[in-house]
């Protein structure tokens, strides 16, 4: 399994590799995406709890409620890597590819937003100063501790879901190959 340049070498998944290779790449595909969406939902229930701890209780906006795990559809498309994304909802965006864009060379970057108060934890675009800090104030990391490399909890939940959701595909004959 390799993301963004992390390599993971998984052993003692023999049956697991033995079932990848019975099913179709549509119902690994499948497969994959329920299990990285478990794996990933680890790691946003952690953020939520790093959030929780540094949130001051007395105003209405709440980062943990704008924490989130989503589909990676632009990786998908682009690369055809399974991915999901664990942030803070109203954060950074991409400039679109217009034309002026382009020729301002800005097609593509990232552009900050002052957040949402639509979002369910109001606006909470303030979740990158405690991240990464200021001149004024030391970080208080939410995100990157509950990310920080690739640990063996959610190693396991993703091995142990795409080990069922492929379970599920061959029992109902999904397959679109062989199983040995």
């Amino acid at each position: 399994m390799m993301a963004d340049g992390i390599d993971v070498n998984l052993t003692g998944l023999d049956s697991l590799v033995t079932k990848m290779s019975a099913a179709s790449d549509a119902t690994r595909s499948q497969a994959g995406k329920n299990a990285l969406r478990a794996a990933a939902n680890i790691i946003r229930d952690r953020a939520r709890s790093n959030a929780q701890k540094v949130d001051r209780p007395l105003t209405p906006e709440a980062i943990y409620k704008n924490i989130v795990a989503a589909w990676s559809s632009r990786t998908f498309r682009q690369t055809g890597n399974l991915a999901f994304r664990v942030g803070v909802m109203g954060g950074a965006r991409h400039y679109a590819p217009t034309k002026e864009n382009i020729r301002k060379g800005r097609s593509g970057k990232v552009f900050k937003t002052n957040g949402s108060s639509t979002n369910p934890g109001g606006d909470t675009f303030y979740w990158r100063f405690l991240e990464f800090g200021t001149q004024h104030a030391k970080a208080q990391p939410i995100l990157r501790p509950a990310m920080n490399g690739a640990d063996m909890d959610v190693i396991n939940v993703f091995a142990t879901e795409f080990e069922k959701a492929l379970d599920a595909a061959i029992a109902q004959g999904n397959t679109g190959g062989s199983v040995t």
